[in-house]
């Protein structure tokens, strides 16, 4: 089965995950207060989400490559604002880990996918 819409990628399925977890995580507590780490959090894993589809449309591999490595980085910026949430006291241990595994899962099938796209160069 080929990959025929950005709905149809593996890492953009798990981005997907990722984003419910976030919007579920800073919708109650302390978390949802905090308007300005909140609004960082969703809009860093809606990034991880959106390049994926954008870097789908591109015109080319190297450029679709290129949408990845944002990709990665985002989820890497979740990573960072989730320490931040804990060390605020704003999400429990549990919370943390079960999101920072999800993002560190996102992050591998980008990488996964991204060493796929730029063989095809």
């Amino acid at each position: 089965m080929g990959i025929n819409r950005f709905e149809d990628i593996r890492a953009w399925q798990e981005a997907r995950i990722l984003t419910k977890q976030i919007y579920a995580t800073t919708r109650e507590g302390a978390l949802s207060k905090d308007f300005g780490l909140r609004d960082q959090l969703q809009r860093a894993a809606v990034s991880v989400m959106a390049n994926i589809a954008e870097g789908f449309d591109c015109d080319s591999h190297a450029e679709f490559a290129r949408f990845l490595g944002c990709v990665r980085r985002s989820a890497v910026e979740v990573q960072s604002l989730l320490y931040a949430a804990l060390d605020a006291g704003h999400i429990n241990p549990e919370i943390f880990k079960e999101t920072d595994e999800q993002a560190n899962k996102t992050k591998a099938m980008v990488s996964v996918f991204k060493s796929s796209i730029q063989r095809r160069n």
